[in-house]
């Protein structure tokens, strides 16, 4: 993956996050979720020359960052708290990140949503609202707890309105938190 819009400024997790977003939206829309392991960059060049190099790390400026690495295909037939749930480290991942698209809601609708549906259904009255929004999520996680998140709407689906932020999807930066604990 390389960047090309992302601010220099930022922070190497904010840069990853954004990093990610650029790549997944480069595959467009209705994709499969993906996860992220995130390395130090430094150390992947030292530790995995070939590697940094297949990567094209070779020529990066030695400043910190944060290189992520695609992990295989997350199985579709599983739910992605339960996936999640399986999933173990090692000690060379600084971090991991995961994009998904989902339908969302303005809060607006929140008091609308009728009471006692399955989940099954619930996601059908989503998908039905004429207020629904599609959004792609990369959420990214630190083994030091350091979160941050990237959200892009499929109707300003452009890299200038990407909304980010430490807080923006906690539940998924909890879940992503969780691969890091013994």
């Amino acid at each position: 993956m390389t960047m090309s819009n992302t601010p220099m400024a930022a922070s190497p997790l904010t840069r990853a996050v954004l990093e990610i977003d650029e790549y997944v939206s480069g595959l467009g829309w209705d994709q499969p979720a993906r996860l992220f392991a995130l390395v130090d960059t430094a150390q992947l060049r030292a530790q995995e020359p070939s590697l940094a190099a297949q990567l094209g790390l070779e020529d990066e400026p030695e400043a910190a960052g944060l290189t992520p690495i695609e992990q295989e295909e997350i199985p579709a037939d599983s739910p992605l708290d339960e996936f999640l749930a399986t999933i173990a480290w090692p000690d060379a991942v600084t971090g991991c990140a995961l994009t998904v698209e989902r339908l969302m809601l303005p809060p607006s609708a929140e008091a609308e949503v009728p009471q006692g549906l399955s989940e099954k259904k619930l996601a059908r009255w989503v998908a039905e609202h004429p207020d629904r929004q599609e959004v792609r999520m990369t959420v990214a996680v630190l083994r030091d707890g350091a979160r941050e998140s990237a959200l892009r709407l499929r109707e300003k689906d452009s890299p200038t309105e990407v909304l980010t932020g430490p807080d923006l999807v906690p539940g998924l930066a909890q879940a992503l938190s969780a691969t890091f604990e013994d």
